[in-house]
C-alpha cells in the first residue's frame, strides 16, 4: 500500500462518524489534495467549544462563515461577531466561479450556492436590533469584576444594590448607578450609615471614574431597557435553519472595555437562563467571537476567572463557544485547554519571537507521522488550515492539513440598501429597538431628594414663622412700658409744679421786686 493510500485510509478511518457531521474539506498530503479525503467534524461534539486562528488574510473569516452556514443549514443557530463587517453577506447567496468549482472538485464535493436568515444586531448606532441590559441584571458581582474594583469598593457597590433592592429603586441605566452613588455620600448619608455604615467619599469617587470610562465607550447605548432576551437568539426560519445572528460591531474596535463587557454579561445570562441540556446530538447554540484577543487583552484577572469559569461551565447548557484570532496565544492556556476543535490557519515567521510562537502553537497539536507540524504552519495556502477535532467518544481526531470548502453564500459584505431590507423586515427590531425610560432609581432618588427639600422649606418656613410671631408679641408691651415711664412724674417734679408751691414763688418774687 502506497503511502498516499496508508494516508487516505488514515483520515477515513479517524473521521468516521455515526451521527450528523460537518465536512469542513479534505486532507492534504505533501501540498497535494486527496480528493474524498473528507474532514468530517461531528455535529454532538461541537459544544465542546474552539478556535479558529491564523494571520491576517489567510481565510479565517471564511473557516467561520462555512461553519455558520452548515451549523444553520444542520438547524443550529449562530451568534457571531462581525468586527470588520465582511460577515452580513451570509444572507445573500453566493456566486460560482471558476476557482471556487476547482477547488470542490479536488475536495470532492458539490458546490452550492444558498443564502441563509441572518438577524442583525447591533450595541451602538449601527442599523440592526439594538443588544440591552440593566445594570441590575449585572448584580454587584459582576459589574465589580468588570469596573476591576478593589475588595472595598465591591463592598461599597453590593451595598449600594442592597440598599436599592430593599427601597424598590431599580437600576437600570448608568445613570442611576450614578445618582445612588452620589446620594450615598450626599443627601443619603445618615441614612445609609444608620442601615450599612460609613461610606467613604473618596471610594464612591473612584467607583464613578471607573463608570464613565465605560460610559465613554459607549456604555450609556447598552446599558437601560429593554433588556435583550437569549432565547430571541435561539430562532429557526419556516425551512427549519437556525437563524445566524450577527452582531455588527465596527464600530467599537476601539473601545475594547465595551466589548468584553457585552460579551461577558452575554455569557453569564446565558447560563442563568438556559436549561441543561448535556450531551445532545447537536448544539442548542454555537458562539463564534471574532479578534478574541480585545476581551482577555482588556480584561482584569478576576474577569479572566470569571470567563474561564463560563466557559468550562456553559457546554453543559448545549453552547459552544468559537474563539477567532490571529495567534493561539492570545487565548489564556486555562480556556485553550478546554477547547475541542482547533482550525489552524497559516502562521508567518518575521522575527524570533514569531518562531517561538509558531513552535508552541504546533504543541498543541496531536504528534503526526505525516506532517511537521511547525514546517506546515508556516506553508498553508490561503484557504488551508491544520484541522483536529474530537470524534463522538471525546478521543483527538488526527491532525489533518485541509483544503477547506468555499462558503455558500456571498463572501462579501451587503449593498446598504441589502441591510436596510433586513432591518425593516426583522421582527427584533421592532421588539427591541423602542427605547423605554420607565421610573427608575434615578427619577426616584430625585423625588426623594425634592421632598426631603422640600420639608426642609416647610419646617424654616415654620420657624421664621414663629420668631416673627414671637417678636411681635414682645415688642408692644415695650412701647407701654415705655408709655407709663414717660407718663408717670418724678416726686419733685409734682411738688414744684403744684399750684401752692408755684403761688408762694410768685409772692416772693413779688416782694422782692418791690
Amino acid at each position: 500500500m502506497s503511502k498516499r493510500d496508508h494516508f487516505f485510509r488514515h483520515i477515513q478511518e479517524g473521521y468516521t462518524t455515526k451521527g450528523d457531521f460537518i465536512t469542513m474539506g479534505a486532507a492534504m498530503l505533501d501540498g497535494e489534495t486527496i480528493t474524498n479525503a473528507h474532514v468530517k467534524i461531528p455535529l454532538k461534539t461541537l459544544n465542546r467549544h474552539g478556535l479558529i486562528a491564523g494571520a491576517t488574510g489567510t481565510g479565517k473569516s471564511k473557516t467561520l462563515q462555512v461553519l455558520s452556514e452548515n451549523l444553520s443549514d444542520k438547524g443550529v443557530p449562530v451568534l457571531l461577531m462581525d468586527i470588520k463587517g465582511d460577515l452580513s453577506g451570509i444572507a445573500q447567496p453566493g456566486e460560482e466561479k471558476p476557482f471556487i468549482t476547482d477547488r470542490h472538485q479536488k475536495i470532492g464535493l458539490e458546490y452550492e450556492i444558498k443564502k441563509f436568515p441572518v438577524e442583525l444586531l447591533t450595541l451602538s448606532e449601527e442599523k440592526g436590533s439594538r443588544l440591552r441590559a440593566t445594570v441590575s441584571e449585572f448584580g454587584p458581582v459582576l459589574l465589580s469584576r468588570i469596573l476591576d474594583l478593589s475588595d472595598v469598593q465591591s463592598g461599597i457597590l453590593s451595598v449600594l444594590f442592597k440598599y436599592c433592592d430593599d427601597h424598590h429603586l431599580p437600576l437600570l441605566d448608568l445613570n442611576d448607578l450614578k445618582k445612588i452613588l452620589q446620594f450615598s455620600t450626599n443627601e443619603g448619608k445618615v441614612e445609609l450609615e444608620q442601615e450599612y455604615g460609613r461610606i467613604s467619599s473618596a471610594s464612591t469617587g473612584a467607583i464613578l471614574r471607573k463608570i464613565v470610562e465605560i460610559e465613554h465607550q459607549g456604555g450609556d447605548l447598552f446599558f437601560g431597557e429593554r433588556s435583550f432576551e437569549p432565547d430571541d437568539l435561539l430562532r429557526k426560519d419556516e425551512n427549519g435553519n437556525g437563524y445566524i445572528n450577527i452582531i455588527r460591531l465596527t464600530d467599537i474596535q476601539d473601545r475594547p472595555k465595551m466589548f468584553s463587557t457585552f460579551m461577558l454579561c452575554l455569557l453569564a445570562e446565558i447560563y442563568a437562563t438556559f436549561p441543561e441540556q448535556g450531551d445532545s446530538d447537536k448544539p442548542k447554540l454555537v458562539i463564534f467571537i471574532e479578534e478574541a484577543h480585545l476581551i482577555f487583552n482588556e480584561a482584569s484577572k478576576a474577569l479572566h476567572n470569571q470567563i474561564e469559569a463560563i466557559v468550562k461551565l456553559i457546554r453543559s447548557k448545549g453552547v459552544g463557544i468559537f474563539f477567532v484570532t490571529q495567534n493561539p496565544t492570545d487565548v489564556p492556556e486555562a480556556v485553550l485547554s478546554q477547547l475541542g476543535l482547533k482550525v489552524q490557519h497559516a502562521l508567518r515567521a518575521f522575527t524570533a519571537k514569531d518562531r517561538k510562537a509558531i513552535k508552541l502553537s504546533a504543541e498543541n497539536y496531536p504528534i503526526s507521522e505525516y506532517y511537521k507540524t511547525d514546517e506546515v504552519l508556516t506553508k498553508l495556502g490561503i484557504g488551508e488550515a491544520l484541522i483536529s477535532a474530537l470524534n463522538e467518544k471525546g478521543i483527538p481526531t488526527p491532525l489533518a492539513a485541509t483544503m477547506l470548502r468555499a462558503p455558500m453564500s456571498r463572501m462579501d459584505i451587503l449593498e446598504p440598501f441589502e441591510i436596510d431590507t433586513l432591518v425593516q423586515e426583522s421582527q427584533l427590531v421592532k421588539k427591541y429597538n423602542e427605547t423605554i425610560d420607565r421610573e427608575s432609581a434615578y427619577e426616584l432618588l430625585n423625588q426623594k431628594i425634592e421632598r426631603a427639600e422640600a420639608e426642609d422649606a416647610k419646617e424654616k418656613a415654620r420657624k421664621e414663622r414663629e420668631a416673627v410671631k414671637k417678636s411681635t408679641t414682645t415688642r408692644p408691651q415695650r412701647r407701654q412700658t415705655t408709655t407709663r415711664r414717660r407718663t408717670t412724674q418724678n416726686p419733685i417734679t409734682k411738688v414744684l409744679s403744684s399750684p401752692t408751691v408755684i403761688r408762694s414763688i410768685l409772692g416772693i418774687l413779688g416782694k422782692m421786686l418791690k
